[in-house]
């Protein structure tokens, strides 16, 4: 028998998908506060911290901190920052 080819086949082509690489998005995290807050007591306005106590949201202090009042201040030093600014006249 003879050899018979097909001249007019076309070549196969076999897609080559190149690596899908996913966008990573890092979310940024915002920190009510870095811990070291957590060991003064702060300036606020009165009202804030009843509403604050009752409602339990959180309030915002002369230093910029946000927090929820839970803890007795009496058995804290006053924050510097709050203090600094006070005494420069910052009102609350």
């Amino acid at each position: 028998m003879a050899d018979v080819r097909n001249d007019t086949a076309t070549p196969v082509i076999v897609p080559v998908q190149a690596p899908v690489q996913t966008p990573v998005e890092e979310r940024e995290v915002s920190r009510t506060d870095d811990g070291e807050h957590d060991r003064f007591s702060h300036y606020c306005r009165k009202e804030d911290i009843m509403r604050a106590m009752v409602t339990g949201e959180a309030i915002t202090a002369l230093c910029g901190k946000k927090w929820v009042p839970a803890r007795d201040p009496e058995r804290y030093p006053v924050c510097p920052t709050c203090k600094e600014r006070k005494a420069a006249g910052w009102k609350l």
